[in-house]
């Protein structure tokens, strides 16, 4: 065979090949690394997108506790001030219940100290009746003298 031809014959079944594969070949290829050139690309803006939510959403939870932290100190104020009003009320109605079980008392005294009065002229009189007894030797009538013993138990 001829060297010339044999040349000449690969050089055109190089540029057929050549031609298929610009034709057929490559630009399926060169969509497909385009795409994925294209996806790396949106994943890497996905992440910086991510990034950035993350910082807003930190953000976001840094004014969140913050004001969370505000309201249950205003809350636990609020909580003592409110103990403090109740601590105070109580002790108020405890003052008000100990005077008036004083009061209760010195009235239950006063009306003890009159009974036993009372119970003291009964008893002094009907002594006084039984030394008038002894002194005149003969029996008095509690019921005739009734108006003489009252005013007896009157001045005692």
């Amino acid at each position: 065979m001829n060297l010339n031809a044999t040349l000449f014959f690969q050089m055109i079944v190089f540029f057929v090949l050549g031609w298929f594969t610009m034709k057929f070949v490559w630009p399926p290829l060169t969509k497909a690394m385009d795409d994925r050139r294209q996806k790396i690309a949106d994943g890497l803006a996905a992440a910086e997108k991510g990034k950035a939510d993350l910082a807003q959403a930190q953000a976001r939870i840094n004014v969140i506790e913050a004001a969370a932290k505000t309201e249950n100190h205003s809350r636990m104020l609020e909580a003592e001030k409110q103990a403090a009003g109740i601590i105070d009320e109580a002790r108020r109605e405890a003052e008000a219940e100990k005077a008036r079980i004083l009061a209760q008392a010195k009235q239950d005294a006063a009306q003890e100290v009159q009974r036993a009065r009372d119970g003291l002229r009964a008893d002094v009189a009907v002594l006084a009746v039984k030394g008038a007894e002894q002194i005149l030797q003969r029996e008095v009538d509690a019921q005739a003298h009734a108006e003489l013993l009252d005013q007896l138990k009157a001045q005692l």
